[in-house]
């Protein structure tokens, strides 16, 4: 747990929770909650900020809800491990006239307060698409076939991603060979999935889009571990430091850039408004709550350094080390 307090009025002096889902992605922990920390530091310095993570633990994240309560927490940003069970923990906050905002993942059953993300069904379309394109610009015939490897089934997130995943590959000319939900999105899974995929497709798989680079991770170890020459393109998302190499190498094909201080500060600054007693105007509606959906861009190795070392997402020094130097010179990302 980490806290932070610090002067704006008395009135908007308060204790904020920031509940992340799980560890398997190390987003949460790189720049979810030190943007979220920095924003509120910066809108609110007397706020108390409790952050916690539930490691894809529901029983867990209900424990900690119910502590950050009982703290007296009077808005909750979560980011549920299951966004059905999550409706529950809206109600129970509502009843105590505390505010939720759904943040990442939707909670489809019970309107949160606000719910701030970046565009989930876009990501899913614009990760897919990408892949049939280049797929169609290598040449490769239309009756291909791709493998897909969705997110967790408990997270509603992932299911807007696989919709956006769903309408690129059925608008193409390449046919889904399996399709897969990853339990709690391990990376072990996705792995293990893929690789009896490869022991029953073999060279018929011409690309796998992976929802995130986490199931990217393992579906590209497993490539490697069958002796699988060259990869097919695999797709991924968050643009994690492994991912980013990953593309770097050649072995991955794209990765979704959408830095996470962005959503995180608008969480900030709608818990803040809720604060002063305002209502945020809402961007769009989603899931009967209202909403800010963020639009994040395509990352390949064409527009890596543009798009990640340009705009100072990451650095060369932390990116390009080892066995990633050579390749990074080749790109212009080092001198």
């Amino acid at each position: 747990m980490a806290s932070l307090s610090g002067g704006l009025g008395a009135q908007e002096a308060a204790t904020i929770a920031f509940l992340m889902p799980d560890q398997a992605s190390t987003r949460y922990e790189e720049h979810d909650f030190p943007g979220f920390k920095t924003a509120m530091a910066e809108l609110c310095p007397d706020c108390t900020v409790i952050y916690q993570n539930a490691n894809a633990d529901v029983a867990l994240q209900q424990q900690q809800f119910n502590s950050v309560i009982a703290q007296g927490a009077k808005i909750v940003v979560l980011d549920p491990v299951d966004s059905s069970a999550a409706a529950a923990l809206v109600e129970i906050a509502h009843s105590q006239d505390v505010k939720v905002i759904a943040y990442d993942r939707p909670i489809p059953d019970t309107p949160a307060d606000y719910y701030v993300s970046f565009d989930n069904k876009g990501i899913g379309q614009a990760i897919a698409q990408s892949l049939v394109d280049h797929l169609k610009a290598e040449g490769v015939p239309a009756g291909s076939g791709v493998l897909q490897i969705n997110g967790s089934p408990t997270d509603a997130a992932a299911g807007l991603i696989r919709d956006g995943i769903d309408s690129a590959l059925d608008g193409s000319e390449y046919k889904t060979l399996a399709e897969y939900d990853t339990p709690d999105w391990a990376p072990p899974k996705a792995q293990e999935w893929t690789a009896g995929q490869i022991t029953r497709f073999g060279s018929d798989i011409v690309g796998i889009v992976a929802a995130n680079d986490g199931t990217a991770g393992g579906a590209i170890a497993a490539l490697k571990a069958a002796g699988v020459d060259p990869l097919p393109p695999v797709t991924g998302n968050d643009a994690t430091i492994a991912a980013l190499q990953l593309i770097i190498a050649g072995d991955q094909y794209n990765t979704i850039s959408k830095p996470s201080e962005i959503v995180a500060r608008a969480a900030a600054e709608v818990a803040v408004a809720f604060l002063k007693g305002e209502t945020p105007e809402p961007k769009t509606t989603l899931y009967d709550t209202p909403a800010e959906l963020f639009v994040p861009a395509v990352v390949t190795k064409e527009n890596i350094k543009a798009e990640i070392f340009d705009k100072g997402i990451q650095t060369p020094e932390e990116i390009c080390t080892g066995e990633y130097e050579a390749p990074c010179r080749e790109l212009g990302i080092l001198e």
